[in-house]
């Protein structure tokens, strides 16, 4: 009788899948690093259109979270030039709001303070919260669009039926690229009640 034959030893084939379990798991940790990652390149370069706090990756509402206030102020004023602004906004999906900016332009110089107005209604027959995503274009000028204050920082609720008249005080820094002539301040309005939502669309903005 020959000699019998050895089954197919498993050992080598189990340290196989763990290792290819082990190179899963360390991309899918991969993956949720990049978001925090991406943020931070965003608000250093103003990739994309993120301006100086407009977002944490956690998606936190309030001060320190969406919109936070920047610390720095600049130091003049450019009189020999002017920088157009304009403003948009739109309400998405989910939250029955109406928003148009009442302030549609500004020609200003940069380093001056200014002040815009957005108007928002509630068409529904319920209490409803909303939260403001901005964002500005070109994406090279968002980094120096400097909010001093804005509805943005904070939640906004409004009563069935109600309308509210909401400003954003900025200023658009001196040292903007003498480049870039006109920039656009853009806000998404998102329903709370679906946090995630707004922390999904900050996060690959």
């Amino acid at each position: 009788m020959g000699k019998p034959v050895n089954p197919t030893p498993t050992h080598p084939h189990r340290a196989l899948v763990f290792k290819l379990l082990a190179i899963i798991a360390a991309a899918f940790a991969f993956g949720f690093a990049l978001v925090p990652l991406y943020d931070a390149l965003c608000l250093a370069t103003g990739l994309n259109g993120k301006t100086a706090g407009a977002a944490d990756s956690a998606g936190k509402f309030g001060p320190g979270g969406l919109g936070s206030a920047p610390t720095t102020s600049p130091s003049r004023i450019d009189m020999s030039r002017t920088v157009s602004v304009e403003f948009t906004g739109t309400v998405m999906p989910g939250l029955p709001w109406d928003m148009q900016a009442l302030t549609a332009s500004l020609d200003l110089h940069p380093g001056e303070l200014h002040q815009a107005l957005f108007r928002v209604h509630n068409r529904s027959d319920k209490p409803l919260v909303g939260q403001a995503v901005p964002s500005v274009s070109p994406g090279t000028a968002a980094q120096y669009f400097q909010k001093l204050d804005c509805f943005c920082f904070s939640q906004q609720t409004l009563a069935p039926g109600e309308t509210k008249d909401l400003p954003v005080t900025f200023i658009v820094r001196p040292e903007i690229d003498k480049g870039i002539p006109t920039i656009t301040l853009a806000y998404a309005f998102f329903n709370v009640a679906n946090a995630n939502t707004v922390t999904k669309s900050v996060a690959l903005r």
